[in-house]
């Protein structure tokens, strides 16, 4: 009897142990965050993802040093119209976004989900005006042309604080398309990294990227050899993260092959040398602003090249601090507009001669 009632008493705890794992995961630590919701609506074939939480970032004092850097938007009667008619304006109530970027064949398309305080009733009945409203799928579409494109854009409530949108011909598919395969997992693995960060974009290569930045690269800059570099990389991310009025910047590049990334980080210390010696230059600094100039070495100051091996892939990291002191800086880079030009009286051209 009593080796009886020791099976019957293991048998409860495994039973009441069963039941209490399944509740915890059901209702309590298991429940995924607003963010990771989000993440995982974000379709398993996209090539780039990008995320922001807006109401992360508002906390930050370096929110507000970015706001003063940026150039004043102009003023689109367009989006006046949807604020007033709506009531929803993006730069308070939007709480974070997530954003697939999707390449269909010749033509890129974009797939969102958005939390946000949404008005629901005000922005139905602007889009029923200004597009069109079906039932499709179970779901209420709405669309509408997008300006200065063909193409039309397309949304659905996923809930009330809650939606979904895309340039694409069906927003239907993308809703359904698989996330639960090993490119999920993939693109679920670089999500769960960059937890900490309130801004990331990840992008996963299937063309020469380092070409395109090698093109779009300042005259002096170019490094074919960095650019073929990054063309071996099958992951890059770059996150932001606020600490106080600056910005600390992570980029990471990940690849299968050790060799790559070993030379990518030689290239990178050695870039990160050369710019701070050309900045000591005597001809450099006289052209800088001693200000522009002490933002630049302060920001190179910070940077810090380093090399993870995560056993099937090899990553380099590149982190660094954006400061108020930078931005300022930059802002003095940019060649301020050339005035209008005034109103001339032209030669006749017969009184032109050779």
């Amino acid at each position: 009897m009593k080796q009886r009632s020791i099976a019957r008493a293991i048998v409860a705890i495994i039973v009441v142990g069963a039941l209490a794992l399944y509740g915890y995961r059901r209702w309590g630590g298991a429940r995924s965050s607003p963010r990771d919701e989000l993440l995982l609506e974000m379709p398993a074939d996209a090539s780039a993802v990008l995320f922001l939480d807006l109401d992360g970032l508002r906390q930050s004092p370096f929110l507000a040093e970015l706001y003063k850097w940026a150039p004043e938007p102009k003023a689109d009667p367009d989006y006046a119209q949807f604020l007033e008619s709506t009531g929803f304006n993006y730069e308070t109530d939007l709480s974070r976004v997530s954003i697939a970027v999707l390449k269909r064949g010749q033509e890129t398309t974009l797939f969102a989900v958005a939390d946000g305080r949404f008005d629901r009733k005000k922005i139905s009945a602007y889009a029923s005006q200004t597009g069109t409203r079906e039932s499709r799928g179970g779901r209420e579409i709405f669309s509408a042309p997008m300006s200065g494109s063909a193409r039309r854009i397309a949304f659905t409530f996923l809930r009330n604080n809650r939606i979904a949108l895309t340039n694409d011909n069906s927003l239907e598919s993308a809703l359904s398309a698989p996330r639960g395969d090993s490119d999920g997992q993939a693109w679920r693995e670089r999500f769960r990294r960059l937890a900490g960060s309130p801004v990331f974009a990840v992008v996963r290569q299937d063309a020469a990227l380092g070409a395109a930045l090698g093109a779009k690269a300042p005259g002096g800059l170019e490094s074919p050899q960095l650019s073929a570099l990054i063309d071996q990389l099958q992951w890059i991310t770059v996150a932001g993260k606020p600490e106080a009025d600056r910005l600390r910047v992570i980029l990471e590049g990940e690849g299968t092959a050790d060799a790559p990334a070993r030379q990518l980080s030689d290239v990178l210390n050695g870039l990160l040398v050369l710019a701070e010696a050309g900045l000591h230059d005597q001809k450099l600094r006289q052209q800088l602003q001693p200000g522009v100039r002490e933002a630049y070495l302060e920001m190179l100051k910070s940077a810090d090249v380093s090399q993870i091996d995560r056993g099937e892939t090899k990553s380099v990291r590149l982190i660094f601090d954006v400061t108020p002191q930078f931005l300022e800086a930059a802002r003095a880079s940019i060649p301020a507009p050339s005035p209008a030009p005034q109103n001339k009286v032209l030669p006749n051209k017969s009184t032109i001669r050779n």
